[in-house]
């Protein structure tokens, strides 16, 4: 595993903050961290990174999408946080 310095000289793996990687999409439809991700002294830190870089965006969707369907939520709930995944898109789409 690669590895790259951080600006405070902390060494993070190559793989940090990438969400493809840290938490992929499992075979059950749910995404879950690895057994190497939990083994790792920077999981917390990366996983916070992955969902806050434009990609994690989609896991928030997909939270969404699934406490609709399951009705724990309101049409207009999911009507309102759509509408801020949007936004939060758009300022960071270049």
């Amino acid at each position: 595993m690669k590895q790259h310095m951080k600006t405070d000289d902390t060494i993070q793996p190559d793989c940090f903050g990438d969400i493809g990687i840290v938490f992929p999409m499992g075979e059950d439809g749910f995404r879950e961290s690895p057994e190497a991700c939990m083994a790792c002294a920077h999981k917390t830190e990366c996983l916070r990174t992955a969902i806050a870089r434009p990609a994690g965006l989609a896991v928030r969707e997909e939270k969404l999408r699934r406490a609709y369907e399951s009705r724990s939520i309101s049409f207009f709930k999911r009507w309102s946080e759509k509408k801020m995944i949007a936004k939060r898109r758009k300022k960071t789409s270049p």
